[in-house]
């Protein structure tokens, strides 16, 4: 199945840090288009192979199977955190995901090894080093995914701390590649943020949970409604 068939102007939505399947329920049946699970031992939204394979098999989306809804299966995420790259593919291979989001310090040769199955986070200081780091790392994006995601710049955070990004510096990176925005986004905030930055898509986590690691699922269903309106 052809994962972007969308036309170009419908941003797509990504719900990150999902850790059970109710979440993951809610996320897919709202519409989202990406579903993330967080493989990072420090993180509060951290999950075991284990556990994401079990919740991919209940969804029924994994081999991308339509669920239970007229919307069509969403691309499933793995975050990873200087992984090695037997980690990545074999958690990629196990858990049926259908891609890596590598959210490090990475170098561009792992992405290399990883054909149309990894894209690039960037948490840049500035405009100069955000149009350094896309130079690196925009090319390996995926056909059917984002070519990079920016999220805000924090010296040792790796997301998921709600802080807005630079929707300024954002814009520069969606006006060249197919950008995943990511930092501080909620369903108040949002809609002017596709507006000013017009990414590829957005990515949510901490703006639409209860409590870290578990969703508000009024807020993910008032996340994806407020995106709706900017497609």
């Amino acid at each position: 199945m052809d994962h972007d068939t969308q036309p170009i102007y419908q941003t797509r939505v990504k719900i990150c840090g999902l850790t059970n399947l109710d979440d993951a329920l809610v996320a897919t049946e709202a519409g989202a288009d990406l579903l993330g699970f967080i493989f990072y031992e420090k993180s509060p939204r951290n999950v075991t192979p284990r556990q994401v394979r079990d919740i991919i098999d209940q969804l029924g989306v994994a081999g991308n199977r339509l669920p239970f809804t007229a919307h069509r299966s969403p691309l499933l995420v793995g975050v990873f955190v200087n992984p090695s790259l037997e980690q990545v593919t074999r958690t990629l291979d196990y858990c049926g995901l259908d891609l890596a989001q590598l959210h490090g310090e990475e170098a561009p040769e792992l992405l290399a090894a990883l054909p149309g199955r990894a894209f690039k986070a960037l948490r840049p200081k500035d405009a100069a080093e955000a149009a350094s780091q896309a130079g690196q790392f925009a090319r390996f994006g995926p056909a059917g995914g984002p070519d990079l995601l920016v999220d805000a710049y924090h010296p040792t955070l790796r997301g998921g701390g709600g802080q807005t990004g630079d929707w300024s510096l954002a814009a520069g990176l969606a006006a060249q590649h197919r950008l995943l925005l990511a930092g501080g986004l909620t369903p108040d905030n949002v809609a002017a943020a596709i507006a000013q930055v017009q990414p590829w898509g957005v990515d949510v986590a901490s703006g639409v949970e209860a409590t870290p690691g578990r969703k508000d699922h009024n807020r993910v269903r008032a996340f994806l409604a407020a995106c709706a309106g900017e497609r």
